[in-house]
């Protein structure tokens, strides 16, 4: 007697279908929704996107760990697109430097008074641009080694062509006022606020207080360059 039994033939049920499926059936797969395709970057705002990026990797690993690897992958491209623009890692460093310092424009300040015009500009760069000075001192060492420069020759390549600063501005006013003995103004003595107000800035890693600002102008600086009151023996 042959007792071989077939099994019974189980109808296929595609997984996941719901009641209502024809046996034998497969349910209708359900749509994927659309991508949107990835926009292209192109012409200044992808140069602006690939200059963030360096920006970043220098803030984030200083020059010394800067490489165009490391900005292609930050900025989400290849490194053929940036060497198609900057030839090695130190031109593309210096645009980069550049592009910050150039997107932190100063405003120009003329509150009627030297006083008010320095502690304005002070208070200012201690809110916006002392975290650029920062890394333009601590994070740029083996970049001012490979190129054989110094903070000083690169605050030269930024400022470019520009006559005055923001600084002589706010001195020439004050000397059209009567306010300032002109015969008293040297580049040491004009640079000195800002130079006062980094080097705080750089020993306590912090922003610099208003009373510290204040002591800069009232105590330090204004007493070097304004002009004596006429009434004054």
């Amino acid at each position: 007697m042959n007792l071989d039994v077939k099994a019974p033939r189980v109808p296929d049920i595609a997984p996941g279908a719901g009641a209502g499926v024809e046996p034998g059936t497969a349910a209708e797969p359900e749509p994927e929704p659309e991508l949107e395709p990835a926009r292209r970057r192109r012409g200044p705002e992808l140069e602006r996107a690939l200059l963030d990026a360096a920006w970043a990797e220098l803030v984030e690993r200083g020059y010394g760990s800067f490489t165009i690897d490391g900005v292609a992958e930050r900025a989400a491209t290849s490194r053929p697109v940036i060497y198609r623009r900057w030839p090695d890692r130190e031109s593309l460093a210096f645009a980069a430097i550049r592009h910050t310092f150039v997107s932190q424009q100063v405003p120009d300040f003329d509150t009627g008074s030297l006083r008010g015009d320095v502690l304005a500009h002070l208070e200012h760069a201690s809110s916006t641009r002392l975290g650029y000075a920062a890394v333009m001192s601590t994070q740029l060492g083996a970049f001012y080694r490979d190129t054989g420069t110094s903070m000083a020759d690169l605050r030269r390549f930024l400022l470019g062509d520009r006559a005055t600063t923001v600084m002589d501005d706010i001195v020439a006013r004050a000397v059209a006022r009567g306010e300032v003995d002109a015969a008293r103004l040297t580049p040491r003595v004009m640079s000195l606020p800002f130079d006062l107000l980094r080097h705080e800035a750089l020993m306590t890693m912090k922003p610099v207080p208003q009373s510290v600002i204040e002591e800069i102008v009232d105590d330090i600086f204004l007493p070097l360059v304004l002009a004596p009151h006429p009434l004054a023996s």
